[in-house]
């Protein structure tokens, strides 16, 4: 299925050369998974990105037509492709000049796009996937940690570097040697009924299915705790028999194995997956 784009609410792929996205990635995005019954935890996405916006200072508001817009051209596209797809916002502080400080003022712009969920994500779900540790490193900047914004140089160089042929994802860390995520996704560490997420208070994204699975945990009678993980934690076999991944188009899926440290195998995922309706 080719990409649909909608900029400003008008069905075009075109942009100002001077849009502060483009020039200094000076904005916030959203991924976002929709069904022929709409999109998944849509008020959740919305939630965080209005929180990202007050965090940077940004003016911004979802218009009654932008939320029909991303409902309407998400609902479309999975019945039309018969399957469930990918709907992206990207919102940028607009137009605004040369130089690095924001206008007072500025027109936002608005970029809604459907896209096709990678086909390798149902294999995933269903087999689980590797994890090899990146030797790229996230930066340790509190003010811009768990949001989702517009510079994503790090995850670019993280992925051009080449993966063994059995590893799927990598595994990265901050520059002070903590575990916060995959390439793509929030980690879960399980051991009986505790449940510890990464720290995401120096860096990372705050994904809005890592809070579905913290409810879902809590819900289910797990202990869950985010705190700052160390990577010699993953090497411990006495600490996490299960580990998974979390992110909005593939739900969750089961890790077989981080570099050289296999895990269990866990109905778990199944379950999550089961219960919040996002098989594949």
């Amino acid at each position: 299925m080719s990409a649909n784009i909608w900029v400003n609410g008008i069905f075009q792929d075109k942009v100002s050369a001077f849009d502060r996205g483009l020039a200094y990635g000076d904005g916030l995005f959203a991924t976002m998974r929709s069904s022929k019954n709409g999109v998944l935890f849509f008020d959740a996405h919305l939630r965080r990105l209005q929180q990202s916006c007050r965090r940077l200072g940004v003016v911004w508001q979802p218009s009654e037509e932008l939320r029909q817009l991303i409902e309407k051209v998400g609902t479309e596209g999975a019945v039309a492709s018969q399957r469930d797809v990918c709907v992206k916002f990207l919102l940028s502080r607009g137009v605004g000049g040369r130089g690095y400080q924001a206008p007072e003022s500025a027109q936002l712009t608005e970029v809604v796009s459907v896209h096709a969920i990678p086909a390798h994500y149902a294999d995933w779900q269903s087999s689980g996937i590797n994890l090899q540790t990146s030797e790229m490193t996230l930066a340790f900047q509190p003010r811009l940690a768990g949001i989702k914004h517009l510079n994503r140089l790090e995850q670019v160089l993280i992925r051009a570097q080449a993966l063994d042929d059995d590893s799927d994802d990598w595994l990265v860390l901050d520059t002070q040697g903590n575990v916060i995520e995959s390439s793509m996704a929030n980690l879960f560490l399980i051991k009986g009924k505790q449940v510890v997420t990464p720290s995401l208070q120096g860096s990372g994204v705050a994904g809005v299915m890592r809070e579905q699975l913290i409810y879902w945990f809590i819900d289910a009678g797990f202990h869950v705790d985010c705190r700052p993980v160390l990577y010699d934690e993953l090497k411990d076999h006495a600490q996490f028999d299960h580990a998974l991944l979390s992110n909005s188009l593939f739900g969750v899926v089961g890790i077989k194995r981080i570099d050289k440290r296999m895990l269990s195998a866990s109905e778990l995922p199944q379950g999550i997956l089961n219960d919040l309706a996002l098989v594949l």
